[in-house]
């Protein structure tokens, strides 16, 4: 990575689906790309997609010591971190109501979805701090609204309620530092985790996370997003 002027972009679960697409998305506006994902040769698979700058990197956000790992590979590559986009996530409730989950599945959830991205903002906290323009984009759903909340999916709907809660936290938490903090909805999208009937691209499902991380005004942290603008949680 030598392109000193260019901006860097960390996606993670960037190798398939939404991630993948935001990737592309910030690449073609001329971002200097992070890809992980929980293997290293699918990230490797995904950064040669992206081409020869992008940086691929194994990274498990479930898993402490992945995260630590994946740190200090960053701070010998990279000086400062842009745009975080926090795209990794799991959906473990196939076949399971809020009646009938178990202990272990709402605990994989959560684990995940929301304690994972809250422990990467940390690990990457000294490398957002270097940035001219740091921003954090959280990747939530509108089945983590109070509004959006079903009687199904019981891990992933409380999973990404309390990212929601964490995007609030982390963006009161890093307003001194001068860090925007967002989530986003993409809406229903036609990825491994939608399915096939899903009406959206991953593209149109990419679309506000790239809009935040690149061009929307500084003025606004701790909002959730659905289609460039302001949704209630």
């Amino acid at each position: 990575m030598n392109q000193k002027n260019s901006k860097i972009a960390l996606v993670t679960g960037g190798n398939r689906g939404i991630g993948f697409a935001i990737a592309q998305g910030l690449q073609a506006k001329g971002y200097r790309l992070i890809v992980t994902a929980r293997s290293l040769d699918k990230a490797q698979a995904a950064a040669a997609k992206l081409g020869a700058t992008t940086i691929p990197l194994e990274l498990d956000i479930s898993s402490d010591r992945s995260i630590e790992q994946a740190t200090t590979t960053l701070k010998q590559n990279i000086e400062q971190l842009d745009v975080l986009v926090n795209n990794a996530g799991i959906y473990p409730d196939s076949n399971v109501d809020i009646l009938t989950t178990t202990r272990d599945l709402l605990a994989l959830g959560m684990n995940t979805n929301a304690f994972g991205t809250i422990l990467t903002v940390q690990a990457l906290l000294p490398l957002l701090e270097q940035s001219q323009d740091p921003r954090v984009i959280n990747i939530s759903s509108g089945m983590g609204a109070l509004d959006g909340l079903t009687t199904t999916a019981p891990s992933y709907c409380l999973s990404k309620l309390a990212l929601n809660g964490a995007t609030i936290m982390l963006a009161q938490s890093l307003e001194s530092k001068g860090i925007v903090v967002n989530a986003i909805c993409p809406g229903w999208v036609k990825t491994d985790m939608g399915g096939t009937s899903a009406p959206r691209s991953p593209q149109e499902g990419a679309d506000t996370a790239i809009w935040l991380a690149t061009e929307a005004s500084r003025d606004k942290s701790g909002k959730f997003w659905r289609d460039r603008h302001v949704i209630s949680y």
